[in-house]
């Protein structure tokens, strides 16, 4: 039993030249075809804006940092880390608390 390939679907979008030519430079770079840069570069966006979104309801109060680190797809240990890169003070509540114990309770 093998690993599946995602299924692929084609989509359109306009991009300004200089992009195309850095795509095509990546693409040289890389030995990859134009489309397997794009997929890549999609797949990191999407991941940022992610994390971008969770750490910003972390940072204005309205999620704990666990659902934080679950909305941006990271461990806690990682989001932990993320905090320090994006420079959001630490906070530990009560929702924190009670993810904590019922993941110590599970071990």
């Amino acid at each position: 039993m093998g690993i599946s390939k995602p299924k692929l679907r084609t989509t359109s979008v306009r991009l300004p030249e200089d992009e195309i030519r850095e795509i095509d430079k990546m693409s040289r770079e890389e030995a990859i075809d134009r489309g397997a840069v794009v997929r890549k570069l999609v797949g990191l966006g999407l991941r940022e804006f992610k994390a971008e979104r969770a750490f910003e309801k972390y940072r204005r109060g309205t999620i704990s940092l666990w659902r934080a680190a679950t909305l941006a797809g990271l461990t806690y240990r990682e989001a932990l880390e993320e905090l320090k890169r994006r420079n959001i003070p630490f906070r530990y509540g009560e929702e924190d608390l009670r993810a904590d114990v019922g993941w110590a309770l599970r071990q």
